[in-house]
C-alpha cells in the first residue's frame, strides 16, 4: 500500500505541473493577448495584427510543452526516455514556430501583393512556393536537432529526384510552365485574354498544374500550364486595358457623307461620355472604308476603359444611332438587288 501511494506521488507531480501549466497558459494568453490587440489596433501597420493573432492559437501549446518538459524534469522516468520525450518537444516545437511562419508569410503576401505585383504577381503557386520554402526550413532544423545528418539526405535526394523527375515528367512540366509564366508576365492574375483554341475569359489563378479562366457565362476553364505556354493568347489587358471599339455600318449612296459624319460623331461622343465604361475624352472617329453592293460602308471607332465594356457601348450607341439617323432621315439601307429587265429581254430575243 504504501509503495503504491509513493508511485502515485510520483504522478501526481508531473501531472499538476502540466494541468496548472495548462491553466496558466490559458490565463496569461487572456492577458497578454488583451493587451497586445488592443496595441495592434492603436498601430498604422497591419504587421502586428497579423503577427498576434498567427501566436495566439499556438501560445497555448508553447505553454503546455514548457509544462511536459518541466513535469519530464521532475518525474523519475529513465534519462534515456527523457532525452527522447525532449527532443520530441523539441521537434514539435519547431513545427508549430514554422506553422506560424507560414501562416503570417501568407498573409503578408496577401496583404502586400499590390506592392509587390510590379516584381512578381501574386498566384497561389508563388504562395505554395514560399510555404514550401518555409516547412522545407523547418523540416531541415527538426532533422538536425534530432541528430539527423543532412547531407547524405540531400545527397540521396537528388539521386532519387532523376527517378522522380521522369515518373512526374508531365506535373513537373506544368509546374515549370505556371513559373514561367508567371516570371514572365505575360499574362497574369486578372488579364482578359483569348486562346487560339477559342477559350476566353479573366485569368483568376496559376496554380502548379492549371491556369484557370472564369468566361463570361461565369464558368471556369482549366488550361494546363505546359499547353498555355504553347498556345497562341491574345492579351486584351496589354500594353493597357483600353481598347478601340469597332461598330461597322452602311447608309444610303443618297446620303451626305459630310452630314453622316457629323451626326455619327456626335452620338458616339454622347455616348462615350454617358455610358459606364467609355472613356468620355476619347475623341470619335469614323472611317468610310468600301463602295458595298447596296450601301457605302465604313467604321466607327469608339474606346473602351476594359474588354467587357465594349458590349455596353455598343448596345448604347446602336440605339442612339438608330434613333438619331431616323430622325435626320438617314436611310441605313436593306440588302437590295435590282434586275434590269431591258437587257434580260435583250439576252432572251437575241442579236438581230
Amino acid at each position: 500500500m504504501i509503495i503504491f501511494t509513493q508511485e502515485l506521488m510520483t504522478l501526481v507531480l508531473p501531472f499538476t505541473i502540466m494541468v496548472g501549466s495548462l491553466i496558466l497558459g490559458y490565463t496569461l494568453r487572456g492577458i497578454i493577448f488583451y493587451r497586445l490587440t488592443k496595441w495592434a489596433q492603436n498601430t498604422k501597420s497591419p504587421v502586428d495584427d497579423i503577427i498576434v493573432a498567427a501566436i495566439r492559437e499556438p501560445f497555448i501549446i508553447w505553454c503546455l510543452m514548457g509544462g511536459i518538459y518541466f513535469a519530464l524534469e521532475v518525474s523519475q522516468l529513465s534519462p534515456h526516455i527523457v532525452q527522447i520525450a525532449e527532443k520530441a518537444l523539441l521537434a514539435l516545437g519547431i513545427l508549430s514556430v514554422t506553422l506560424a511562419t507560414a501562416s503570417v508569410s501568407t498573409k503578408l503576401v496577401d496583404l502586400y501583393t499590390p506592392a509587390i505585383e510590379t516584381a512578381l504577381p501574386v498566384t497561389s503557386l508563388t504562395q505554395n512556393i514560399a510555404r514550401i520554402f518555409i516547412f522545407i526550413v523547418g523540416g531541415l532544423t527538426i532533422l538536425h536537432n534530432l541528430g539527423v545528418s543532412i547531407t547524405p539526405l540531400l545527397a540521396s535526394l537528388g539521386v532519387g529526384g532523376l527517378a522522380v523527375a521522369l515518373a512526374l515528367q508531365d506535373t513537373l512540366s506544368n509546374f515549370f510552365s505556371g513559373f514561367h509564366i508567371i516570371v514572365s508576365r505575360q499574362i497574369k492574375v486578372g488579364d482578359y485574354v483569348k486562346l487560339g483554341s477559342g477559350e476566353e475569359g479573366y485569368i483568376t489563378d496559376i496554380n502548379w498544374r492549371t491556369t484557370k479562366i472564369r468566361a463570361l457565362p461565369n464558368n471556369i476553364v482549366l488550361v494546363p500550364n505546359a499547353k498555355l505556354t504553347q498556345a497562341i493568347i491574345t492579351n486584351y489587358d496589354q500594353p493597357d486595358k483600353e481598347i478601340a471599339v469597332l461598330i461597322n455600318l452602311g447608309v444610303h449612296y443618297n446620303s451626305d457623307l459630310k452630314e453622316v459624319e457629323r451626326i455619327t460623331c456626335e452620338v458616339a461622343k454622347e455616348v462615350m461620355q454617358k455610358v459606364q465604361g467609355g472613356v468620355s475624352d476619347f475623341e470619335p472617329f469614323i472611317r468610310y472604308n468600301a463602295f458595298a453592293d447596296f450601301s457605302i460602308n465604313f467604321t466607327v471607332i469608339l474606346r473602351a476603359k476594359e474588354f467587357v465594356d465594349q458590349y455596353l457601348i455598343k448596345h448604347e450607341f446602336i440605339k442612339s444611332l438608330h434613333e438619331r439617323y431616323k430622325k435626320e432621315g438617314i436611310t441605313i439601307p436593306y440588302p437590295i438587288r435590282a434586275i434590269n429587265d431591258s437587257q434580260e429581254k435583250s439576252e432572251l430575243v437575241g442579236p438581230r
